[in-house]
């Protein structure tokens, strides 16, 4: 009896050995009641990584925020790394395993989706619009793989960002995140724009001057300053931010962030952006976004916040048809992270959470909430990026998909009553809401 009460724990660590082990950690889950615009599309998907450095730029980690202000900034070359996903020729083969960090920052997973390591890129008739995909603090190039990887199949080209002191393994002083998460952003679009142009090693496949912007958490709020919202003067000012000062470049009616806005942007999507719970914004500032966003949260989300955060934040942006999707009653991770891989599933005694939690939710399945945000953002950036105007009856909504009215006639055609949400299947739009700001 004491000899099967000692190896039964020995069993089961190998028996849950063996099924970590074989994990697949599959990123393109599709379920059974997806939205219409969540599937993937027709094209083959490539994935490479691209190894980009930021010359001169101001080294936060090396200023001291005790010290007095140095006389003049330390500098150094900041390194990104970027994973680009692409539309590939038919017939490409490549690896379909991703290998990254999980938010422990030590366990590497291998992720499987479905675009090729490397694959041969396509040649299209017209260049395809190019998206850019911004993390949180921290985060990594591949939390929102699932979407890269998705939206890469119906014709956009993907470049997600490694921001240098804000992921799972160089996370470090906050204030470099505020500070260089939308420089990074556009100095990613500048290179990617010089290899996408003539003579430049993906020259003809995309096209730099329409392209999107997504951004989660952090990734959001560099979205948000980005896209023309200045951050205020008290937001400068903190002690635990920028030091020095430094965050000044971003606030708004400064001659450096009124320069800072690309036209190449023509929209940005923003899943729980922060900043608007801790005072970064407000009505004057955010009155400086130029470009239609959509933003994306849950009404409980307990970083960014709800109706003091991320709902504000797009009650206050400016004069253009932004959109809000609320996932009612998700938290912080609703509809960005990718489905947690079975190795998140411990507590970390250093971090004092379970791994999971970085990626799951406690009331939505996160799977379900990533088929929904492929689905918005599909018709989002498809009506913005690619002028589909047929894509504008998904987002022509009744603001609670709760109270949508399914009545159909025989042969399938809406009667004049129906008002279910597009692209929902019968019984599946439910706990959700979608409304657009009012342009006066």
């Amino acid at each position: 009896m004491n000899h099967n009460v000692k190896t039964a724990p020995l069993a089961l660590a190998i028996g849950l050995a063996g099924t970590m082990a074989m994990a697949e950690n599959r990123i393109d889950t599709q379920l059974p009641g997806a939205p219409e615009l969540a599937a993937y599309g027709d094209l083959p998907v490539g994935v490479r990584q691209l190894e980009m450095v930021n010359p001169d730029q101001i080294n936060i980690l090396a200023i001291d925020p005790a010290a007095p202000k140095p006389d003049t900034m330390p500098m150094y070359d900041r390194p990104l790394t970027v994973e680009m996903w692409y539309p590939a020729a038919q017939g490409a083969s490549g690896d379909t395993t991703l290998r990254a960090y999980l938010r422990d920052g030590t366990t590497e997973v291998s992720l499987q989706g479905r675009a090729m390591r490397d694959a041969q890129a396509a040649s299209p008739d017209a260049a395809y619009p190019l998206v850019l995909i911004s993390h949180g603090y921290p985060g990594n190039r591949f939390l929102l793989s699932h979407l890269a990887e998705n939206i890469a199949s119906k014709g956009y080209v993907v470049a997600s960002i490694d921001h240098t002191d804000s992921t799972y393994r160089t996370q470090a002083a906050f204030g470099s995140t505020l500070v260089n998460r939308s420089l990074d952003q556009l100095f990613v679009l500048e290179e990617m724009a010089k290899m996408g142009a003539e003579g430049g090693d993906f020259a003809g496949l995309y096209d730099a001057q329409n392209t999107g912007l997504i951004g989660y958490s952090m990734g959001g709020y560099g979205a948000v300053i980005t896209a023309g919202g200045g951050v205020t003067e008290a937001s400068v000012g903190y002690p635990w931010g920028g030091p020095h000062g430094t965050l000044g470049i971003h606030q708004a009616g400064s001659e450096t962030h009124k320069a800072l806005p690309d036209a190449r942007i023509k929209t940005a999507v923003a899943f729980g952006p922060w900043g608007m719970n801790t005072g970064f914004w407000n009505a004057e500032g955010l009155a400086g976004i130029g470009i239609p966003m959509m933003f994306i949260a849950g009404s409980q989300d307990d970083v960014s916040l709800y109706e003091n955060g991320v709902r504000a934040l797009w009650e206050n942006a400016s004069n253009l048809p932004h959109a809000l999707l609320t996932y009612e009653n998700g938290g912080h991770n609703s509809g960005a992270p990718m489905p947690a891989p079975a190795e998140s599933f411990y507590f970390n005694a250093d971090k004092g959470f379970d791994i999971s939690e970085h990626y799951t939710d406690p009331v939505w399945n996160t799977a379900r909430m990533n088929n929904i945000a492929q689905h918005f953002v599909t018709a989002w950036l498809d009506q913005r990026l690619k002028g589909d105007a047929d894509k504008a009856s998904y987002l022509e909504l009744v603001e609670s998909s709760n109270a949508g009215v399914w009545s159909m006639n025989e042969d399938g055609t809406p009667k004049e009553d129906h008002s279910y949400w597009k692209g929902f299947a019968k019984g599946t739009a439910k706990g959700l809401r979608y409304e657009v700001k009012a342009v006066e």
